[in-house]
């Protein structure tokens, strides 16, 4: 019989992701990446649309975690993979507090468990600088692919997004366009793409191209990058209901082009699926 390693899949909004702990990984013999778009096939995996694992072994904040994307890529972060990584590492013992630190690739991030299961992140400030996002400028920020004309709205919440207004469907923009998006040359790393329609101040709908996953039904950093760009924009008020297609989560952002610096938090829930030997 094949070698087995423990695995817990969760999911925040239908973005679904494995969770599995530093020693269960160590048993795969596989290095990270492999493993990630090993166990995240979602027909000769697990399926999911990252892999997360703790690091324990951090001392400059409470916790750590390795986030791989399904294709094998790292991330800088993940929103609602962070709701769930808050969620497992606290029910498992790994750290004593409702509110605590983890270091990510995007700097030091703070949960917050809420007495009715939902979990709040600190997300940190937004970054509008187009060389750290990192973004290469166009002219008016306007990029062409294939028949379309985008205004764009570019922003790092730790990872780059790209954000667009439209009137017209979000969820086949996201389809039509999302994947030359994520690859154009102006995003030297890539980057995220959210189609965003306004339905009213307080409340938008999103679909969300995820780079190094294609279309997911929820996005925790584009939600909060799409929020910031609608405040820039006036579009929006600081207290926004991001409708996505696995559900909402609430982003708050008290930030203005004046004054950037104001940290964003968003809101949502995090679940349990299941728990299971997965064999190698």
């Amino acid at each position: 019989m094949n070698k087995s390693i423990k695995i817990t899949k969760m999911q925040g909004l239908g973005n679904d992701f494995v969770v599995i702990d530093y020693d269960e990984y160590q048993k795969s013999g596989l290095e990270m990446a492999e493993l990630a778009k090993k166990i995240c096939d979602r027909n000769f995996g697990i399926g999911a649309d990252g892999m997360i694992i703790p690091d324990l072994t951090t001392k400059e904040t409470d916790i750590g975690w390795y986030f791989y994307n399904s294709d094998g890529t790292t991330a800088q972060m993940c929103g609602n993979g962070m709701r769930c990584f808050a969620k497992y590492v606290y029910d498992k013992g790994y750290v004593k507090k409702s509110e605590f630190t983890v270091k990510t690739l995007a700097g030091i991030i703070k949960p917050k468990l809420l007495e009715n299961g939902e979990v709040t992140v600190d997300m940190g400030a937004p970054i509008l600088e187009n060389s750290k996002i990192p973004y290469l400028a166009q002219e008016n920020n306007k990029l062409k692919i294939a028949d379309r004309i985008f205004d764009i709205n570019p922003v790092s919440m730790g990872n780059p997004h790209c954000v667009i207004f439209t009137d017209e469907n979000p969820l086949e923009f996201a389809q039509h366009y999302g994947a030359d998006i994520e690859q154009h040359p102006s995003f030297p790393e890539k980057t995220n793409v959210e189609f965003v329609k306004v339905i009213s101040p307080a409340e938008i709908e999103m679909r969300v191209w995820e780079r190094g996953c294609g279309i997911t039904l929820a996005c925790g950093t584009g939600a909060c990058a799409s929020v910031v760009q609608g405040i820039l924009n006036n579009l929006t008020q600081s207290k926004v209901k991001v409708n996505l297609l696995g559900g909402s989560l609430i982003v708050e952002w008290r930030g203005n082009k004046g004054n950037p610096h104001e940290h964003v938090f968003m809101t949502g829930s995090a679940n349990y699926v299941f728990e299971a030997n997965y064999y190698l």
